[in-house]
């Protein structure tokens, strides 16, 4: 009964837990933060643990949570116990004579540990023994490598010796290297002559090709000496070693400039190998520069004095450069053929680079040093592009664009274009063309004189005012042929908005202190502040002209300069200078402004007489008026005969229409202005002598004429005005306005009518 009432609470216990398990109730189980596998780490750090989780856990939380956990240890260990009870009672009974095992056990493992200590140390004394052997071996092994070095060393160096030796054993040619063959007087027997034409160029063939060989030699030679080059064997050998390169220099540049003379190809072929074998590509270079390329480049220029003709020396470059390639193609070419072959593994040298187009820059330098001065910039510019064409010729030599590439990659050619000082050149063109236009906008400018209208080739009116002309011939020299260097085309398009940004500040800075009254002098000249309106339409003809010539014709010569450039950079450079150009139209508004106000001053300068209505009528016993003023026809005087002048051709019908409407609003918002502010002054003057006539008459003690039937002079002066403002409006009507469709003039109207006549408007 016991075991069984025993079992029954562990089985009610499992069978909860696993009801618990099944809906998700679990009793047991922990939170996901809790990680009781961290305890069993070796690097387990309890005040690490504790404050990391205390970050986002309570420490009561984490306290109940850890000594649950102790709680089931204890209970595990507890039942681990009693599983294994028996067991470990029985332990003890079980551990019988365990001293006698040990020392059974104790004495074989000391017998092994020994024998194992014996082999150990017999193997480290092999070990070490085949150790110092390998030492040995390696060291008499670069040893022996060092001396069968120092032995092909010295034998290479003797073979080269005894090359040289057999080389200047062999018999010269009978010819002079300054002779040219056709300069070689035939013998009398001519079948003898060409059995020594035929000798000597087997000579020479033979010496090429021994050479070649020595070369060879002398290659493998440098090879061992860059190998062992600080002992001292080697460095006993270096004057010997010296001696040979300078022997086979000599004999190699000798050979060569016979193949060159006599354009031996087979000569040239096995000394350009032999040049390539000792890597000595410059020599071979500076020995063509010398024997073919300085003969006839100092013939075209002359370096030495006595060599110059006497009034014949002339900076320019253009001829020069056409006689040197008709000799290059002449002279050269045989050479460059060669060098260039396919297979031919002569690629490595630079005939045209270090050879024609240094010897070419020397002879310029020396010769023509005026030809690189940007002082004069037209010869400057001439001299600059014709070498360029001469690069392009040289550049047709090569095969490929990784060769020409490589030809501008060389210093020859770099040191060639230093010369040219661009720099210089595109700052003495902007001093000479924005010099132009600061002269022409800052001097005194006088308007064209009537009747003298400039037209273009099409018959249509061309730009009128000097700096507007000045400005553009300047943004075309910009890009014009005589002047545009492609390789400093950004300098020349930044010049070009320089160009229009002073133009366009030169006038509205005018405008500005036109606008505001501001007497003094505006930065850029005064002729925007002191200009007659007549020449303001000029000014705005001109801004319209421009803005079309340069989104048209300039373009075009851009483009054009700029080829064959890509198209997203064309694009570029067009967008900058429209969004300068569209600077000139920005203007117009202003200028169109001030011009309006200048004419709409000159008409209401007639208003003023309005004025003198009031001094009329007031204390006069004047009947009502019956007609209008005379300062009426006057008014728009002004503006008609600015409508009739001959600049008025400069404006478009419709730029007429609006610039004739906005002067109209304006004179009549100022006349609505001027005639309300009479009206109210006598309205106000009235009321005040009313009241001082009633106070006279209260101290006579009569009665105040109050008669209804009397006519006050405020009346008369409304009568007047409406009169003014009728005729007014018949004048409108006259330059084509409809005064009843203005809003200004309607304003006008109801100012000075009657009541009853407000809305009846009647000319």
């Amino acid at each position: 009964m016991a075991s069984a009432e025993s079992q029954l609470p562990y089985s009610g216990g499992s069978q909860h837990k696993s009801v618990a398990a099944l809906f998700g109730d679990d009793l047991d189980s922990q939170p996901l933060w809790f990680k009781k596998d961290a305890f069993g780490e070796a690097n387990f750090d309890t005040e690490a643990y504790i404050s990391d989780l205390r970050r986002f856990v309570p420490f009561d939380t984490l306290r109940t949570e850890l000594r649950s956990h102790q709680a089931v240890l204890k209970h595990e260990l507890v039942e681990l116990i009693n599983r294994d009870y028996t067991d470990f009672v029985n332990l003890s009974t079980k551990l019988v004579d365990v001293d006698g095992a040990v020392l059974r056990m104790r004495m074989p493992l000391n017998d092994l540990r020994g024998k194992l200590l014996a082999v150990r140390e017999s193997v480290s004394g092999s070990l070490a023994a085949l150790q110092d052997g390998l030492k040995r071996r390696a060291e008499a092994s670069a040893s022996r490598e060092i001396l069968e070095l120092l032995l092909d060393t010295s034998h290479v160096v003797s073979k080269v010796e005894k090359l040289l030796v057999e080389l200047q054993n062999m018999p010269e040619d009978g010819s002079h290297i300054s002779n040219r063959p056709e300069t070689i007087g035939l013998p009398k027997d001519a079948r003898n002559g060409d059995e020594h034409v035929e000798h000597s160029a087997s000579l020479q063939e033979s010496r090429s090709r021994l050479l070649e060989r020595i070369a060879s030699e002398m290659n493998r030679l440098k090879f061992y000496v860059a190998r062992a080059q600080d002992l001292p064997f080697i460095q006993n050998m270096e004057k010997r070693i010296q001696n040979a390169e300078r022997a086979l220099n000599a004999s190699l540049r000798r050979s060569f400039e016979v193949g060159l003379e006599r354009r031996d190809d087979t000569v040239i072929d096995h000394c350009l190998r032999a040049y390539a074998a000792i890597d000595n590509t410059s020599g071979a270079e500076e020995a063509f520069r010398s024997a073919v390329v300085a003969p006839f480049v100092q013939q075209i220029i002359p370096t030495s004095p006595e060599m110059r003709v006497v009034g014949g020396s002339s900076d320019q470059l253009s001829e020069v450069f056409k006689e040197i390639e008709a000799l290059i193609q002449k002279e050269c070419k045989f050479l460059l053929d060669i060098s260039v072959a396919t297979n031919s593994g002569l690629h490595v040298f630079n005939f045209l680079s270090n050879s024609v187009l240094k010897e070419v820059h020397s002879a310029i330098q020396k010769g023509k040093p005026g030809a690189f001065s940007p002082g004069k910039p037209a010869k400057f510019l001439a001299n600059y592009k014709a070498s360029l064409k001469f690069l392009n010729f040289l550049e047709g030599y090569c095969q490929s664009q990784a060769a020409v590439e490589r030809f501008r990659s060389q210093n020859a050619y770099s040191e060639f274009m230093k010369q040219w000082n661009l720099i210089v050149y595109y700052t003495l063109r902007f001093q000479e063309i924005a010099s132009a236009l600061d002269a022409a906008i800052t001097s005194l400018i006088s308007s064209p004189s009537h009747g003298v209208h400039n037209r273009d080739e099409d018959g249509s009116l061309d730009l009128a005012l000097e700096p507007s002309s000045v400005l553009w011939d300047c943004l075309q020299r910009c890009w014009k042929e005589d002047v545009f260097i492609k390789a400093v085309a950004d300098k020349f398009l930044k010049l070009t908005l320089q160009l229009l940004s002073r133009y366009s500040t030169w006038l509205s800075a005018g405008l500005a202190a036109r606008k505001t009254g501001n007497s003094e002098k505006p930065a850029g000249g005064e002729f925007p502040t002191v200009a007659a309106s007549e020449d303001l339409i000029l000014v705005s003809h001109d801004l319209k002209l421009l803005d079309k010539k340069i989104k048209g014709l300039l373009l075009q010569n851009v483009e054009a300069a700029l080829a064959p450039s890509s198209h997203e950079i064309i694009s570029i450079v067009k967008q900058s200078i429209c969004q300068g150009a569209d600077l000139l139209l920005d203007i117009i508004p202003a200028l169109t402004d001030v011009l309006t106000e200048a004419v709409a001053d000159k008409c209401v300068e007639a208003l003023k007489q309005a004025k003198g209505i009031t001094a009329t009528y007031r204390m006069t016993n004047k009947p009502l008026p019956t007609r209008h003023s005379p300062y009426v026809a006057s008014i728009l005087q002004p503006l008609k005969a600015f409508l009739e002048g001959e600049r008025i051709l400069y404006l478009t019908e419709e730029a007429k229409e609006e610039l004739l409407g906005t002067v109209v609003e304006k004179i009549t918002t100022r006349y609505d202005d001027q005639a309300r502010e009479i009206i109210t002054m006598a309205k106000k003057t009235e009321t005040t002598l009313q009241r001082f006539r009633q106070g006279a008459a209260r101290q006579r003690g009569g009665g105040t004429d109050t008669s209804e039937n009397s006519i006050s002079d405020t009346d008369k002066i409304c009568a007047q005005l409406f009169l003014d403002v009728q005729e007014y409006g018949r004048r409108l009507s006259a330059l084509g306005i409809s005064a009843a469709e203005l809003p200004a003039y309607v304003s006008l109207w109801q100012s000075v009518a009657t009541v009853d006549r407000q809305n009846d408007i009647k000319l």
